[in-house]
């Protein structure tokens, strides 16, 4: 697998695999997953299932060359917060089976994931998250969720903050945005349905149209599922 060099790869290395030391370079395995996970989230947000099953599939393959558990798990998470960004709140099954070999760090993420963060400690999730799991009321956390820069961490956050009903009408549409500037087929589509239920119940039969139109355009174009 080719081996880019980008500050974006860069950072997924540090923040997944924990490979941040300065010596020796990382060993392919760790390289491969990596790129594997992120082709899984690429494909699995456009649309395109049949693709990022497999990718996911060979990202458990490479990193079950290291006999690592406790990475597995972590990839399991990566999985479930990728699906959580389009709304998608199915339990974590496959991190739950292998949750007694996960770190701290990933068995808090794992809580944040599953929306319980009573107790939780914000410094052990990652940074983007802090002032969101430490927000005081609904208003700080939605302005929290607006001020990730990320793209996919800022979907994760926005989800979350609309399976626990404290979402603003601005982060929703932050989310559509986000979505809609990637091309993020499967998030943009379950967050325009959001909008168009919300239309729906306010009578605004205008609104209501044009979001169909946006849906009808999208899934217009070819994706595999």
């Amino acid at each position: 697998m080719r081996k880019r060099v980008a500050s974006s790869r860069a950072l997924a290395m540090c923040l997944f695999l924990s490979a941040c030391s300065s010596a020796p370079p990382p060993p392919d395995w760790k390289m491969n997953a990596v790129g594997l996970i992120e082709h899984f989230q690429e494909s699995w947000l456009q649309g395109d299932g049949k693709t990022a099953s497999l990718a996911l599939g060979k990202a458990r393959g490479e990193i079950a060359r290291s006999g690592r558990i406790d990475l597995v798990a972590r990839a399991e998470l990566a999985a479930c917060a990728t699906r959580a960004a389009a709304l998608d709140f199915s339990p974590c099954v496959a991190y739950q089976k292998l949750s007694a070999e996960a770190g701290a760090r990933d068995a808090a993420y794992a809580h944040f994931l599953a929306g319980e963060w009573s107790g939780l400690d914000a410094k052990a999730l990652p940074s983007h998250y802090t002032d969101l799991v430490g927000a005081r009321d609904a208003e700080a956390a939605n302005r929290a969720a607006a001020a990730i820069r990320e793209p996919l961490p800022r979907l994760i956050a926005a989800a979350l903050l609309f399976e626990r009903g404290t979402a603003s009408p601005a982060t929703v549409a932050d989310a559509v945005d986000t979505a809609s500037e990637r091309g993020w087929r499967r998030p943009l589509l379950a967050w325009l349905q959001v909008l168009s239920l919300r239309a729906q119940t306010a009578g605004d039969t205008h609104a209501v149209a044009r979001l169909q139109d946006r849906i009808d355009l999208i899934r217009s174009t070819p994706a595999s599922d």
